[in-house]
């Protein structure tokens, strides 16, 4: 199922993990998700996915690094810290349909199995999808007895599924037994996103384009659980000097590291994506055209500042 695209009652979203300062690649996709919003009749919603890798005070610097953009926040934040009930109630609703189960596997036993028939490297090969209960319970205590707890997996049907995305297109991608719950008891990303995007009302997701393949995943355990697929909207990125994505070890790419250099953010962020040079967010929003928007990635060059 596709969201309508007039945005009518509808809501996008930024959903950044306050693991440190963000750098001006996820800036300008935040910024994005907020320009589609705004130009398609949307809220604008914003959610801390800080349920692992998280930095004292990096939450608050990020939204206020947004407000002081001239960002308006519709509704109150959301933190996923605090909604773990809702994941427990979504992953007890697949369990009472059979589509549960616990899994005794380390990543390492994952990279030395082979790889279910037609599955993409590193898919999960089903190692714990149809043990036994004598065996079950013999992992649980070899678990038990290491100090670590069964993560849950899905039980998928193992097919390949895609998305309609506005930018790229068709998307596809082979759904595998996807963990639910890991085995420390952190609440697993695919399913926190389909949970929480449902409970906000968010029926648009704007992000970067190196989350594509995660959509059909996220769509197929929305189906299971009955709940809307939003309309996604998968971005390009921003690349470093060496072409790979961008980061902090690339060196002064945050707007912190950047300021006093002469860098000017909206520029930037205009010709980056095709308009020509923004002076602000009013102008952002006056001239940004989906239809126009560049689709190919940019690569910034802290030495340069471009």
């Amino acid at each position: 199922m596709r969201a309508d695209s007039n945005g009518a009652d509808g809501a996008g979203r930024f959903a950044p993990s306050p693991s440190g300062d963000l750098h001006i690649g996820n800036v300008r996709t935040g910024i994005l998700a907020y320009l589609w919003a705004r130009r398609t009749g949307r809220r604008f919603l914003w959610r801390n996915e800080d349920l692992d890798r998280v930095r004292a005070g990096a939450a608050e610097r990020q939204r206020e690094q947004f407000l002081a953009l001239g960002v308006r926040i519709d509704g109150e934040v959301v933190d996923q810290s605090r909604r773990t009930a809702a994941y427990a109630a979504a992953c007890e609703r697949l369990r009472e349909g059979g589509l549960v189960y616990e899994c005794y596997c380390s990543r390492k036993d994952i990279l030395a199995a082979p790889s279910a028939p037609h599955a993409p490297p590193g898919a999960y090969p089903g190692t714990c999808r149809d043990l036994g209960e004598q065996q079950r319970t013999e992992a649980r205590a070899r678990l038990a007895a290491q100090g670590r707890t069964p993560a849950l997996r899905l039980r998928s049907d193992g097919a390949q599924y895609h998305v309609d995305d506005v930018v790229l297109g068709a998307v596809s991608a082979h759904v595998d037994d996807l963990v639910l719950r890991r085995g420390d008891g952190v609440w697993a990303y695919n399913l926190a996103v389909v949970v929480d995007d449902a409970a906000m009302g968010i029926d648009q997701v704007v992000r970067g384009d190196d989350l594509a393949s995660s959509a059909p995943r996220q769509a197929y355990l929305a189906g299971l659980l009955d709940l809307p697929v939003p309309q996604y909207v998968h971005v390009p990125l921003v690349l470093g000097p060496t072409g790979q994505r961008l980061a902090k070890r690339d060196g002064a790419v945050t707007l912190e590291q950047l300021a006093g250099t002469g860098f000017d953010l909206w520029a930037w962020m205009g010709e980056s994506l095709g308009f020509g040079p923004w002076t602000g967010l009013d102008e952002a929003l006056e001239s940004f055209d989906p239809a126009r928007m560049r689709h190919e990635p940019t690569v910034f060059d802290p030495s340069t500042g471009r």
